[in-house]
C-alpha cells in the first residue's frame, strides 16, 4: 500500500479503524484518550467507514455506544450546545446505516434541546453553552447541519426543521461570520461582530454540509456557490505553501503549538475533509478530489509502524490518540468515497 501506484484506500482505512478500536471501551461505549464530543466524531467515522466500505466488522459498535454512553450523559446532552450537535449528527448517520428509529428519535431530542440555546441577542443564533456568554460559528453550523439533516430524513412530516435551517443560515450570513479572507472565523465579539479569531479547519467543513443540504432541499445553487467560496479559501489559505516540505497538505491554525500534546484541535482537520468529500458529491470539481487524495496519501505515508496517525499529516509523527486517529481516518474514508 505504499508503492507509487494509487493507494488501496479501503485497505488503509481498515488498518486505521482497527487501530482506533484499540482505544474503544465496551464498558463506557467511548474511546479512551479523548473527550466526549470527540467520541461522537469517532462514532461518525466508524459509521461512515461501515457504509462506505460495506465492511460490517464494527457495525455492532453503534448499538453498544448508544446503550452504554447514555449513562454518562442522559440523552447525550451536556451544557455545550456544540457537543450535543456532534452527537445528533452521529445518530443521524446511525439511522442512515441501520434504519433504527431510536437513533432518529435521539437526534430529534437533541435538536429540541439545541433550540433552547437560540435567542435574539445579536439578532439570533445559538450560544456556545448554557452560560450564554459567547456565540460562535461551530455551534451554529452544527445547528444548521442537524436541522437540514432532520428535514431530509422527515419528508413531508415536519417543516419546522427546514424553517430553523433557513433562519439559521440567514442569521449566520447576516452577522458575517465569514471574514474578509473568505474563511469562517471562530465567533462573535461581545458587541456581535466577527471576532477575527482563527479560522479553524472544522469551521470551514461543517458549513459545507449544511449548505449542500440546503441546495439538495431547495435546488438553489447559490448555496453551493457560497460553499465553493469557503472551500476554495480553505484550500488556498489553510494548506502548506509551495515551498513547504509537502505542499498542499491541510494545516490547522496554531498547529505547531499543539504538537505532542492532547488538544481538541487534533480532531478538526478530519472533519473538514469529511465534509469536503460530501460537498464533492454535489460539486465534483477535480481540485477537491485531488486535495482529498493528496491528504489521504500523506496521512498514510506519515503513520508510524503501528498504523497510528499523528497530528501533522505531512509528518513527522508526533503522538497517538483516538482524536488524531479519527481525524486521519476521516481523510482516508473520504478518499474511499471519491474513488468509488
Amino acid at each position: 500500500m505504499t508503492g507509487t501506484s494509487e493507494l488501496d484506500y479501503r485497505a488503509c482505512a481498515a488498518a486505521g479503524i482497527a487501530v482506533l478500536q484499540r482505544w474503544y471501551s465496551r464498558r463506557t461505549g467511548l474511546w479512551r484518550t479523548t473527550g466526549w464530543w470527540n467520541a461522537a466524531n469517532a462514532l461518525t467515522a466508524l459509521i461512515d467507514y461501515t457504509q462506505r466500505t460495506g465492511d460490517p466488522t464494527y457495525a455492532w459498535v453503534t448499538g453498544r455506544t448508544f446503550r452504554a454512553a447514555r449513562w454518562r450523559r442522559r440523552h447525550f446532552l451536556n451544557r455545550f450546545f456544540d457537543d450535543n450537535g456532534w452527537w445528533a449528527l452521529a445518530w443521524l448517520r446511525a439511522y442512515d446505516l441501520t434504519g433504527d428509529e431510536r437513533y432518529l428519535a435521539a437526534a430529534r431530542r437533541i435538536f429540541a434541546d439545541m433550540v433552547s440555546g437560540w435567542d435574539e441577542v445579536f439578532g439570533g443564533g445559538l450560544w456556545w453553552n448554557r452560560d450564554r456568554r459567547y456565540k460562535n460559528a461551530i455551534t451554529n453550523e452544527l445547528f444548521l447541519a442537524v436541522a437540514t439533516g432532520l428535514h431530509r430524513r422527515s419528508p413531508g412530516r415536519d417543516r419546522s426543521y427546514l424553517d430553523w435551517a433557513l433562519r439559521e443560515w440567514e442569521w449566520f450570513d447576516a452577522v458575517a461570520l465569514v471574514g474578509p479572507e473568505g474563511l469562517v472565523n471562530d465567533g462573535l465579539t461581545a458587541d456581535g461582530a466577527n471576532n477575527g479569531r482563527p479560522a479553524y479547519t472544522y469551521n470551514q467543513g461543517v458549513i459545507l454540509g449544511g449548505l449542500a443540504d440546503l441546495y439538495g432541499i431547495t435546488g438553489d445553487r447559490a448555496y453551493l456557490r457560497r460553499g465553493e467560496s469557503i472551500a476554495d479559501a480553505a484550500l488556498q489559505r489553510l494548506t502548506g505553501p509551495p515551498d513547504a516540505r509537502t505542499p498542499g497538505v491541510l494545516s490547522e491554525p496554531g498547529e505547531s503549538d499543539i504538537i505532542g500534546r492532547a488538544d481538541d484541535a487534533s480532531q478538526f482537520k478530519g472533519i473538514f475533509v469529511r465534509y469536503l468529500g460530501r460537498f464533492y458529491a454535489d460539486v465534483p470539481r477535480p481540485e477537491y478530489r485531488d486535495f482529498i487524495l493528496h491528504n489521504a496519501r500523506c496521512v498514510w505515508n506519515s503513520r508510524n509502524a503501528e498504523n497510528q496517525f499523528g497530528l501533522r499529516w505531512a509528518g513527522p509523527f508526533d503522538r497517538a490518540d483516538a482524536s488524531r486517529q479519527t481525524s486521519g481516518l476521516d481523510a482516508l474514508i473520504a478518499a474511499v468515497a471519491v474513488t468509488s
